[in-house]
Formats: C-alpha cells, sequence, structure tokens
C-alpha cells in the first residue's frame, strides 16, 4: 500500500490525520505542499482541491480527515 499525506506544517487536520495513519501502523510519505510547489501542483491537479489535508491511498484521494474512509482503503 503507497500512502501520501499532502500537508502543511499549520494545519491542525493534517497532524490529526498523520496521528490517525500512524496509529494504525500505516507507513506513509509526508508532503509539505507550503515548501514543495510542484507536490502542490501535483495535488491541486489530480483533486481539484487546495486545502489540506489531501491523502493519496493507492491512487484513491481522500479530502480532508475521514476516519471512516481512511478505514476502508487501508483495510482493503
Amino acid at each position: 500500500m503507497t500512502v501520501k499525506v499532502y500537508s502543511t506544517p499549520t494545519c491542525p487536520w493534517c497532524t490529526t490525520a498523520k496521528k490517525y495513519l500512524a496509529s494504525k501502523n500505516v507507513q506513509f510519505e509526508d508532503v509539505d505542499v507550503s515548501k514543495d510547489r510542484a507536490a502542490a501542483t501535483e495535488m491541486i491537479t489530480k483533486t481539484g482541491q487546495q486545502g489540506v489535508p489531501v491523502i493519496n491511498i493507492d491512487g484513491n484521494f481522500i479530502v480532508g480527515f475521514n476516519q471512516a474512509a481512511i478505514d476502508k482503503l487501508i483495510k482493503s
């Protein structure tokens, strides 16, 4: 399973999402879109969203912290 979290350092929901993934022992790549403009552009292009967090689990995008959606994708 490949997981990427697009986030910013000041986003409380990003912190919540990353802590939740860690609590489920899910390895993930944390991408700071406030510093990585290419990643920010990629996130916007793929989702149409400018807000964070955006979580990519095996090509499935979750916008915001949605525990039920995360659980569904990490269990499949």
